[in-house]
């Protein structure tokens, strides 16, 4: 599984050719002058410490596969130098071949960082810009299953962790495995008794490191929850602020957060103490390894079964130990990556969630709406568990009518209106367009013919100009100052201190509630949809206000069908059918003056509005 989240967070890299080739051609001749700075040390050892003098190879014949054929041509060489300059050149020349072996060694991982760095912020765009592009296509259904808190973790805390965990160790994962090769291939040039024995000793190691890896990605997981929790929490206060202030709950909310930054606080400690514990265990047991090697090795060049030099035995234990370093690099990268798999599998929790919303095979195009809506016997529930909310519905609104969904709070208007755009599918029964059912449609043209307008006026943290035409990059100011003029917004926009330009603060709280409606309304009235759906457009607003909303949505309204959730009945008594709504069912419906001469359901509603009287309703 591990592996295949791995795998799944390298496949955002791809273009790989855009990678893979410029960083091989880096490492590959940056780990042979890495090995270089070394086995250049062997000829000065034996020279100075073992007195061995140098001798000149005769013809000597080239070969590419074999070592020793370059071993020679080096010896030549020092031997030449040696000649002219004696030990004192020579040393020097060794000095200065490890000097340059070791710039180039240097230069070329340095290159081959730069093109790993590319990699490692190309695979995080993708990964966030995949994420985000999913959350705008999933169902409007999964924001009411998730906590806006834990999406907001996954899109930065997530995200950032893989960052700092998984992408960063693809450096590790990458170059290790090919200095670890390069150095095993000498090691078994020099002595393959000794490198087979040190393989045998390896997977000690591995064992424990194993197990320290699996402990910190549970532990991980665990605080990728806390941390989200606490994200929660964070959103729902500011969200909440003017609540919480209003019934003195400050001790409450605090109290909350610090349970979970409590919790968070333990378990990343676990986390973090576990992974500091990984580099000393695998540099300990890597040490344990070397000294099981030189006493091995001191057994076998003892008992003269081994004809290795002290001078190349040095340098074997010093390639060795060489070997280390990246293992220790691949031990850190391994137990980093665990924990970052935590995080990865939350963000393809997210990747892989179905889409309900699924499009037909071959959806069929809508550029005008011709003739009616139609509900038939059309049901639908959030979930199985909790049962129907809306229960086989038959209703017909023709092209150029309004139709009203009245009833009370929970009756299911505003869930039958939701289900015209396709925010829900229904799960019963067929809801048509023009005699066809909508989910043969492409979903964009079919919401393309809706405006919308809601209770709560959804704004952005941007200009008014921005507000009005969100999601027509092509508006002119023409189109927007008109579609302001249509809902009565532009008198009070042109007295703003920047107009149309004036930024409207976070959910446009720096306007008020009227305000905020007449800009929602203008952006719809700048969609000219055919098809208009108002929930309870009117209901949280003053008298003002609500009049000047009102005729708004009037001059909206004119020429279009529109579906009008209301709860003052007074707002929809011209509508052309007013459909009273009872527990997810049609109980009535017909004009105003039928229904009030039926005296059943609606008739009541009106009564209980006005004080038990109906006639001004």
């Amino acid at each position: 599984m591990n592996r295949n989240l791995f795998l799944r967070v390298i496949s955002f890299a791809k273009p790989y050719s855009r990678f893979l080739p410029s960083y091989t051609a880096f490492i590959i001749p940056g780990t042979i002058f890495g090995i270089l700075n070394f086995v250049l040390i062997l000829p000065v050892l034996e020279v100075i410490f073992e007195q061995k003098s140098l001798t000149y190879v005769e013809n000597l014949e080239f070969s590419l596969t074999d070592a020793k054929y370059f071993k020679n041509v080096f010896y030549n060489f020092l031997y030449r130098i040696n000649d002219l300059w004696g030990t004192n050149g020579t040393l020097v020349i060794v000095c200065s071949s490890v000097m340059v072996a070791s710039l180039f060694a240097n230069l070329f991982k340095y290159l081959a960082q730069r093109t790993l760095v590319s990699m490692r912020v190309h695979v995080l765009k993708n990964m966030r810009k995949a994420v985000f592009n999913k959350i705008t296509r999933l169902h409007v259904a999964y924001f009411n299953e998730k906590r806006k808190g834990d999406l907001m973790s996954t899109l930065s805390n997530d995200i950032g962790e893989v960052q700092n965990s998984v992408v960063s160790s693809f450096q590790v994962v990458f170059k290790e495995p090919i200095m670890i090769a390069g150095n095993m291939a000498v090691l078994f040039w020099m002595s393959y008794q000794l490198t087979i024995f040190s393989l045998i000793a390896a997977p000690l190691s591995a064992f424990f490191i194993g197990r320290l890896a699996r402990k910190l990605k549970r532990d991980a997981g665990i605080a990728q929850k806390h941390q989200a929790d606490i994200m929660s929490i964070i959103e729902e206060t500011i969200s909440g602020m003017r609540i919480i202030k209003a019934f003195n709950a400050q001790k409450y909310v605090a109290n909350k957060f610090e349970k979970a930054n409590e919790n968070y606080r333990k378990s990343s400690k676990q986390v973090a103490n576990r992974q500091e514990m990984a580099s000393p265990m695998s540099e300990f047991l890597g040490v344990i390894i070397v000294l099981a090697i030189v006493y091995f090795g001191g057994l076998l060049v003892l008992g003269g079964s081994l004809d290795m030099s002290a001078s190349k035995f040095i340098v074997y234990i010093a390639l060795y130990y060489n070997i280390l370093v990246p293992v220790k690099e691949l031990t850190r990268s391994f137990t980093s990556i665990q924990k970052g798999m935590a995080s990865a599998k939350r963000i393809f929790e997210v990747l892989d969630y179905p889409i309900s919303m699924m499009k037909s095979e071959n959806p069929l195009s809508i550029n005008e709406f011709k003739d009616k809506i139609e509900f038939d016997n059309v049901s639908f529930h959030y979930s199985e568990k909790n049962g129907e909310v809306i229960r086989n519905v038959n209703l017909t609104v023709p092209k150029g009518t309004t139709c009203a969904l009245v009833g009370h709070s929970g009756a299911g208007k505003s869930t039958m209106a939701d289900l015209i755009p396709r925010f829900y599918d229904v799960t019963g029964g067929e809801l048509k367009l023009d005699g066809i059912n909508i989910k043969d449609y492409q979903p964009k043209e079919l919401v393309s013919l809706m405006g919308i307008v809601s209770q709560e006026s959804i704004l952005f943290n941007d200009t008014v100009f921005n507000n009005i035409a969100f999601g027509w990059e092509d508006a002119t100011k023409e189109n927007v100052y008109k579609a302001a003029e249509i809902a009565n917004a532009h008198e009070f926009i042109v007295k703003l201190e920047d107009g149309y330009n004036t930024m409207i603060g976070d959910r446009g709280n720096r306007l008020s509630g009227g305000q905020r409606q007449r800009l929602a309304i203008a952006r719809a009235v700048l969609r000219n949809p055919p098809i208009l759906i108002m929930d309870e457009a009117t209901s949280a607003l003053d008298s003002e206000s609500e009049r000047l909303v009102q005729d708004a949505l009037l001059k909206l309204m004119k020429n279009r069908t529109s579906i009008v959730i209301a709860h003052r009945l007074s707002t929809v008594r011209d509508a052309d059918c007013i459909v009273v709504i009872q527990d997810g069912k049609i109980i009535e419906q017909g004009t105003h003056d039928e229904l009030m001469i039926r005296k059943a359901a609606y008739f009541n509603l009106c009564s209980l509005q006005n004080f038990g009287t109906a006639q001004s309703c």
